[in-house]
């Protein structure tokens, strides 16, 4: 599948890695092509500058959010969240229409350090303004509550946890859903929250999770949602 990501950041290129390791044909989206390939010195979490990256990994393709966005069967949209709207206004409206747009962003304000907060929360969602904002886009909020590495695999804990998914489409949904599970998500650790409203909860689980990743010491964690039994 020809897969299109909008962003080039840690959290992009984790995602186009195990895309391409998956056999998908991948895109990644930025604002300034000259620009991102000009960045030099190691990113905030150690690794190389993004063209040094992009030489390492010569199959996936670059192209600015609106070739990305076109290119894209399915599209990833793995922006920071205070620019998504802006980011995704620039991919084109024609580009993101009548595609599954799986949303990993969060809302998050890092302008007064850490710990950042919420730019959107309660009564609403950014995962709902993306679908206000493309109505004809099929907006799937997901892998929104774990850190990159474990996105594409789950299997870096000891034992299983949950991942959920938000949005209006059940067949926007079970695509989503699959590419999970190629991940490496079991399927019964995948919950249906229901429509993209829910994602104001899985977004407002951010400010606990960046205070226990101060705690914790690592991001490598996630929450595991145990039922009662009846």
């Amino acid at each position: 599948m020809k897969i299109g990501i909008l962003g080039t950041g840690v959290v992009g290129q984790t995602i186009a890695e195990k895309l391409v390791q998956l056999g998908h044909n991948v895109m990644m989206g930025t604002r300034d092509k000259n620009e991102t390939l000009a960045k030099t010195g190691k990113d905030n979490f150690g690794r190389p500058a993004f063209s040094e990256w992009l030489k390492n990994n010569s199959k996936v393709q670059l192209g600015t959010f609106s070739d990305a966005a076109s290119f894209g069967e399915l599209l990833v949209n793995a922006t920071s969240g205070v620019g998504a709207l802006d980011a995704l206004k620039l991919a084109g409206e024609k580009n993101l229409a009548e595609k599954v747009l799986l949303d990993v962003s969060n809302p998050l304000d890092f302008s007064k350090g850490m710990p950042p907060t919420l730019t959107v929360c309660n009564t609403d969602s950014l995962g709902e303004q993306i679908q206000r904002t493309f109505p004809k886009t099929k907006v799937v909020k997901s892998l929104n509550t774990v850190n990159a590495y474990l996105m594409t695999n789950p299997k870096l804990l000891p034992e299983p946890t949950n991942i959920f998914l938000n949005g209006n489409d059940s067949n926007a949904k079970a695509e989503v859903k699959k590419l999970l599970t190629s991940f490496g998500w079991d399927e019964k650790d995948i919950i249906d929250m229901g429509d993209i409203s829910t994602a104001r909860g899985t977004e407002q689980i951010l400010p606990i999770w960046v205070r226990l990743w101060g705690t914790l010491q690592t991001p490598i964690f996630n929450f595991k949602i145990v039922v009662e039994k009846k």
